[in-house]
């Protein structure tokens, strides 16, 4: 039998973290519960989880701390889970790396859903890419241009020559825009098709993740990640 996925839940409050782990445990999950900021990097490197369900306000180490600790490292599915609310809070969580955020209260089912989801897309296989612009094997969605290459079938990115961590959400969001070059789309349209219809979050979500992805990957003088003033962004080929 197939081992199951770990997730790892930092939560102080263990009422709540109890009852998360009982949900997930009936969908074949294997959980760990850690009730202390400081006790999350440790748990986060013993366990290896799959994904992580991270509280923001913690004793010791914060939930924001945390994230910024494992982002250097790792692109494991993180999604905040919090009762900070404010526009403010969501941005910067994301800005920091996490794939999303959930208020509290919350409901389970749905953020049992959002785990899923997110572990569909971060089955992340590190290899070097297909050189051609398109695939030969249709099955594989990859797309390569001088310097990088994104491949959505194994969620890698290949950088300048070396493999980049990239949490999913970025990756899905440069690839979707590499995929169409020179085509312009507004922050409806990438919000729409990357993070679905029924997202609760706004457009700033998107802001927050073509920074991020600046910060990564440099413009070179084939192509770069254009803003497109009043519109949104695109990714433009200069040669």
């Amino acid at each position: 039998m197939a081992d199951r996925q770990k997730i790892l839940i930092v939560d102080d409050d263990e009422n709540i973290a109890e009852l998360i782990s009982l949900y997930l445990t009936k969908e074949c999950f294997e959980t760990r519960m850690v009730h202390d900021g400081d006790e999350a990097i440790p748990a986060f490197l013993d366990f290896q989880p799959d994904a992580i369900i991270l509280d923001l306000m913690l004793p010791g180490m914060d939930g924001y701390e945390i994230c910024r600790e494992i982002r250097k490292s790792s692109n494991v599915p993180i999604i905040i889970l919090s009762a900070k609310g404010e526009v403010f809070d969501k941005v910067l969580g994301l800005e920091l790396g996490a794939d999303d955020y959930m208020i509290k209260p919350f409901d389970n089912k749905e953020l049992v859903a959002r785990i899923k989801a997110l572990l569909r897309r971060s089955k992340v296989i590190i290899e070097p890419a297909p050189s051609k612009t398109t695939p030969l094997d249709p099955s594989i969605q990859a797309i390569s241009y001088p310097g990088l290459s994104v491949n959505l079938t194994n969620y890698s990115v290949i950088y300048q020559g070396k493999p980049l961590i990239m949490p999913p959400k970025e990756l899905e969001l440069l690839y979707f825009l590499a995929a169409s070059p020179n085509k312009a789309f507004t922050r409806d349209q990438l919000l729409n098709n990357i993070w679905g219809y029924d997202y609760p979050g706004d457009t700033r979500t998107v802001d927050v993740h073509i920074k991020r992805i600046r910060e990564k990957i440099k413009d070179c003088d084939e192509w770069q990640i254009v803003t497109v003033w009043g519109v949104g962004y695109k990714f433009t080929l200069l040669v």
